[in-house]
């Protein structure tokens, strides 16, 4: 123990705070580390571009190509990250060993290795349908499209990924979050709104009519404002996925802070959420303008995100996972230091004396809670990081960029 955890942890004590009570907590907390910042969301199924309103942007160096480059990447990642991980796949990262079947047509052995990872790092599984970058998204739509073939086929995607998370549960002995989000949408205004949505229902409906433990899947619908080229109108919007999730027994509604306006912030919403659904889902992303993907930094919004978490004591009723791909940068770094910031996030607000200023706030003296609100922000929590780091044998940020460093001279430039 260095002098300064040991004086970081003594003035802590002073708010009531115990640190030690608090590392051991934060170490059993997963969150979910997402595989497609390895490879720009190109998958193992598929040649063709990146749509569905989304867009991966960069070209750096060291691209993983195949699933052992993707696999190293993570196992990198994970040894520069301290805390609990789970795995969070999508479907186009089937790896077929023999003949090669259609999203329709997916099932668990297509995700055997994804399972030995695993199991072997002691991990749980989440899983993404992948609803995007395929022939058969017609016109841009999918589920919503008015093509009755066309949402066959995407329906009976869902209802694998349905049985294909059942069996990450089942193998792993973790529940499987199955998230469906599609990019359904269109560029200019629709004559008709509400089409669409009465079609995706449905469909999102029939999904979730394939025969699933609900103990073992934990099925979720994500909401978007906007994508490229679906500017004017998405079908699942965030009014059509909460009340969906809301009316659904089952279902919990997922929030990426990317997919709302630019004046909307999902910490608030946490807990009106929570005042109603017993659990929900959230993915964590740092958009700049719009839903950018950017990775995930120790700011103002991840910040109070993990607050709205840990002060309302919701660590096991929010399923917590990463969703950005940054190309523009090494695909390393942005996977570690956005693992890492909100790993930095959740740590913060643990280490704030919630139920003094809750109690404050009461009490109706905002005054001193303004300005001892304001004091938490000088306390020493950088040496009870640091401590962190060095129990979960990771490396503090002084040390994080040579190890990364290295990574690319050894690793990612020979590619």
């Amino acid at each position: 123990m260095t002098d300064r955890y040991q004086s970081a942890k003594e003035i802590y004590a002073k708010l009531g705070i115990d640190t030690e009570e608090v590392l051991k907590k934060l170490a059993t907390v997963p969150v979910s580390l997402h595989c497609w910042q390895g490879d720009d969301v190109t998958g193992f199924d598929h040649d063709g571009p990146l749509t569905g309103g989304i867009q991966a942007t960069g070209n750096y160096i060291g691209k993983a190509r195949t699933p052992e480059q993707l696999m190293a990447d993570m196992d990198k990642v994970m040894a520069l990250c301290p805390g609990k991980k789970k795995l969070n796949v999508h479907a186009c990262y089937a790896i077929f060993d023999g003949e090669f079947v259609d999203r329709d047509k997916l099932e668990p052995k297509h995700f055997e290795k994804w399972v030995d990872f695993a199991k072997k790092r002691n991990m749980g599984i989440d899983f993404n349908p992948t609803f995007f970058s395929h022939p058969k998204v017609k016109d841009g739509l999918t589920l919503s499209s008015p093509d009755e073939e066309t949402r066959k086929f995407w329906i009976a995607h869902g209802k694998a990924c349905i049985r294909i998370s059942e069996y990450f549960a089942k193998e792993t002995g973790v529940p499987c979050v199955m998230n469906i989000w599609t990019g359904d949408g269109y560029k200019d205004i629709p004559a008709d709104r509400m089409g669409p949505r009465i079609r995706y229902k449905e469909s999102i409906e029939e999904i979730l009519s394939e025969p699933f433990d609900k103990n073992l899947v934990k099925p979720c619908v994500e909401s978007k404002v906007f994508g490229i080229g679906v500017e004017a109108y998405t079908v699942g919007s965030a009014e059509f996925a909460l009340s969906f999730a809301a009316m659904h027994d089952g279902c919990l509604p997922l929030m990426d802070n990317g997919h709302y306006h630019p004046t909307e912030v999902v910490s608030d919403k946490i807990p009106a959420l929570l005042a109603f659904f017993p659990e929900i889902a959230l993915h964590i992303t740092r958009p700049i303008r719009w839903d950018s993907d950017h990775s995930v930094l120790f700011d103002d919004e991840t910040r109070e995100i993990a607050k709205e978490i840990v002060r309302n004591n919701a660590l096991d009723r929010v399923y917590m996972a990463l969703d950005y791909f940054d190309a523009s940068i090494n695909r390393i770094a942005a996977w570690s230091v956005g693992f890492r910031s909100f790993q930095k996030a959740l740590l913060n607000a643990m280490l704030l004396p919630n139920e003094q200023l809750k109690k404050l706030q009461d009490e109706n003296k905002l005054t001193e809670l303004f300005v001892r609100q304001e004091n938490t922000k000088t306390l020493p929590f950088g040496d009870v990081w640091n401590e962190y780091c060095k129990r979960e044998n990771a490396p503090t940020d002084c040390a994080l960029f040579d190890e990364i460093d290295k990574y690319e001279k050894e690793v990612l430039l020979k590619r």
